[in-house]
């Protein structure tokens, strides 16, 4: 029988899936679906293999009342199609490992229980991980289950780089910069190291941005610094999140205003970021398609603060030799390229505005002293990398 992996992103209403052939030195993508509107009107999508249609499906809404409820209708379609195959292993993203996490790892009981002890740290993805680790258990008692973190790439940063200006009792406690979208930074990484490796060697700035956003600077393929702190709220402005703010900001709401930590919860994540400054949406291609003046105010404030926190980074590793775009904006907008790039000539960034709008792979000129990429991301084969290393 041909083992696989199956890769789980567990998020407050959905689940993402990746099922990947092992054995080979690379995992061999079989197929990548999503669960969507988990405990509301689920919806489930799926592509396999060497098949151009995709797979979709309206749920009863008994198939996706809950997470577990939701993996077994991804089991039933995958168990219509593996053939001969089974699952030997499968892969978890789990946005918070804590300080003590650098590494994937067996998920034990006791690893599980200290996971759990981090959802003060991450309440809007953190139970929900977990959620999906539970259900997976249940569903594959045998099979490894493997935990790999977005916080980890960003483990190895300097003290200065990762401290709030906090008494230092609070940085023991765990309260300190961690950083997220850690699998995306390890996919582009390698893919560097691949294929450029005299960049990947020097000094780095990528951009993962999409509805949730961030920005990491590396050098020599190590994460130096993110422009995510303690949450996934900090930073870059997102779909919903708010990014960067004044924390006297927050002491205003909760003083004046009267809103409680859950009120404020609900602002920060769900009703801020483009959504709130455009009063529009959230989604880049719908702003870019207004003529709203908040729509193009919502891009404006988008990009100036990623070129702010570009200037950030570029100070943290003393230069730069390349820039990369990747995730969901990041791939596909040349608009938010060019408006970020447009702002960076003192970094002697020189776009070919032609092969921006093409969305070639490089779209600096070639006497541009920093190169500029645009990269496709793919954080489950990262997660299918590890889990396959750890079955039987």
């Amino acid at each position: 029988m041909r083992a696989h992996a199956l890769t789980l992103n567990a998020g407050s209403s959905s689940v993402k899936f990746g099922l990947f052939a092992i054995g080979a030195a690379e995992p061999e993508p079989r197929a990548a679906g999503v669960v969507e509107q988990i405990g509301g009107a689920p919806q489930m999508r799926a592509r396999f293999a060497g098949e151009s249609d995709e797979v979709r499906r309206v749920l009863p809404q008994d198939a996706g009342r809950d997470h577990r409820a939701a993996l077994d209708t991804v089991l039933a379609l995958l168990g219509e199609r593996l053939g001969d195959g089974h699952i030997a292993v499968v892969g978890h993203r789990i946005v918070h490992g804590g300080p003590d996490h650098a590494e994937p790892v067996v998920l034990t009981p006791a690893i599980i229980a200290a996971l759990a002890r981090l959802v003060p740290f991450a309440p809007l993805h953190q139970p929900h991980n977990l959620a999906g680790v539970e259900a997976a258990t249940t569903a594959f008692p045998g099979a490894p289950q493997i935990a790999c973190f977005d916080t980890a790439f960003h483990r190895r940063h300097a003290f200065v780089h990762d401290a709030f200006g906090l008494p230092r009792a609070f940085y023991d406690k765990g309260l300190r910069r961690y950083g997220f979208h850690g699998l995306s930074y390890d996919f582009i990484q390698s893919a560097l190291a691949r294929d450029e490796p005299a960049l990947n060697a020097g000094r780095m700035v990528v951009a993962h941005l999409g509805n949730g956003a961030s920005m990491c600077g590396m050098v020599g393929g190590e994460s130096v610094s993110s422009t995510m702190g303690f949450s996934p709220l900090d930073g870059l402005p997102m779909g919903t999140r708010c990014g960067q703010i004044d924390p006297g900001v927050l002491l205003y709401l909760m003083t004046e205003e009267g809103m409680d930590a859950a009120a404020l919860a609900d602002l920060l994540y769900n009703r801020s970021g483009l959504l709130g400054l455009s009063g529009i949406s959230n989604d880049m291609r719908r702003l870019e398609a207004s003529d709203a003046p908040e729509a193009a105010e919502a891009i404006a404030y988008f990009t100036t603060r990623i070129r702010r926190e570009v200037a950030a980074l570029v100070a943290d590793l003393g230069g730069i030799d390349g820039l990369v775009f990747t995730g969901g904006i990041g791939e596909n907008s040349a608009h938010v390229r060019a408006m970020v790039c447009e702002g960076l000539g003192w970094t002697r960034i020189i776009l070919d505005e032609e092969a921006n709008r093409r969305g070639d792979r490089t779209i600096s000129r070639e006497d541009s002293p920093v190169r500029v990429l645009v990269l496709p991301t793919d954080e489950e084969i990262v997660i299918a990398r590890a889990a396959a290393r750890f079955a039987p």
